[in-house]
């Protein structure tokens, strides 16, 4: 029986908690929130607790009277999570998983040891432990914890680049020379049924590190999209996850594919599916974690993404130019996250594309990209 009354607590009311809520009002489900109090889910969640995600009271407290905990974030206070599991409460993804994502060196170590390919690595302490491995060169250095939309990366090309390294505990990962970038959503329920989204292409914006176009689906051949969501089926069976799992990987020039990144949620990678798919991920997102049986996630057209970054110079209340001539074009869905102040490079909104073709498609994502701006006045 579909219980409606059943309460979901949600960590996190940011962007992703908004279409996850978006897709619970068709279900009436009965949603409980909790973040910062200008979060955009503030003004319209049907139960919203203001408190830190990562303050053990804060989050312990918020799960007493919710029969199911979720997460939009992994920046969360995983302690507090494990003791709400060990009350009984049904925690996706589940408390150990979250940990282990949270640090990039946990994360990296995992894939290795349950033979899931990925880039070459090794542990680094701090800065000076860096400057150790210039055999190793070219590479990327991440931080192990804390790192967020492309903040905790720096390219260590040279000997002369190691004064960029982070001087805290992370991972010098070797450099890939890929083909494409790629993602595949997967959803796995507790019966352990699994569903992939089909595969996806990012591009990413050369300064900011962020997600700048996505197409669905991608430009490649049918083993390679067979190896990518059979690689992101083995990944959430290693884990054991509950929920959805975005998988980042690289397409290198070989023709192999492996894992750059996961996200133990709803994911950047999968937000045209909310028009350009059967399902959603929003709705397969909740189907994963109150065990029912999983959409269908054929998609219905090629789509496209254009995240919607606050411009460079302006900082302040947000406005919008050109939304008049993006609605008035057909195939084009602009979503906006709630935020009130922009600034350079945050995520403010994204805009689905959709069309015939993958040319067109691309063709009409970059003249979005350039119609609509969010500025200040």
């Amino acid at each position: 029986m579909f219980d409606t009354n059943k309460k979901v607590g949600v960590l996190g009311g940011g962007q992703l908690g908004l279409m996850l809520l978006q897709a619970a009002i068709d279900w009436n489900l009965n949603v409980k929130i909790i973040d910062a109090a200008d979060a955009p889910c503030a003004p319209i969640a049907p139960e919203f607790v203001t408190g830190s995600l990562q303050d053990y009271e804060a989050v312990y407290q918020f799960g007493q009277d919710v029969d199911v905990v979720t997460i939009e974030i992994e920046k969360v206070n995983v302690d507090a999570l494990e003791a709400l599991e060990r009350e009984g409460k049904k925690v996706f993804p589940q408390p150990h998983l979250i940990r282990l994502i949270q640090d990039k060196r946990t994360q990296k170590q995992f894939y290795r040891e349950h033979g899931l390919p990925t880039a070459d690595f090794i542990l680094t302490d701090n800065r000076s432990d860096v400057a150790n491995y210039v055999d190793f060169l070219p590479a990327f250095h991440k931080l192990g914890r804390d790192g967020y939309d492309g903040k905790g990366v720096q390219r260590i090309a040279t000997p002369a680049d190691f004064d960029k390294a982070f001087d805290a505990p992370g991972l010098l990962e070797k450099a890939v020379d890929f083909e494409k970038e790629l993602a595949v959503i997967v959803a796995r329920n507790e019966k352990g049924e699994m569903a992939t989204f089909p595969t996806v292409e990012m591009v990413f914006h050369p300064e900011a590190n962020l997600v700048e176009y996505l197409f669905a689906p991608a430009e490649i051949s049918t083993e390679v999209e067979q190896q990518a969501e059979s690689l992101a089926k083995k990944t959430a069976e290693a884990l054991g996850i509950v929920g959805l799992l975005a998988v980042e990987m690289f397409l290198t020039k070989e023709g192999q594919v492996l894992i750059n990144e996961v996200a133990p949620r709803p994911h950047n990678s999968g937000h045209h599916t909310i028009r350009a798919n059967v399902t959603s991920q929003f709705e397969q997102h909740w189907r994963a974690i109150l065990n029912l049986p999983l959409g269908d996630t054929t998609a219905y057209t090629p789509a496209a993404m254009v995240n919607l970054l606050g411009e460079e110079g302006h900082t302040g209340p947000a406005h919008y130019e050109g939304m008049h001539e993006v609605l008035a074009t057909q195939g084009v869905f602009p979503f906006l996250y709630g935020k009130k102040i922009t600034k350079p490079f945050r995520k403010m909104g994204h805009i689905t594309v959709t069309d015939s073709s993958l040319a067109k498609l691309k063709t009409k994502a970059e003249w979005v990209k350039g119609a609509l701006k969010v500025v200040t006045k």
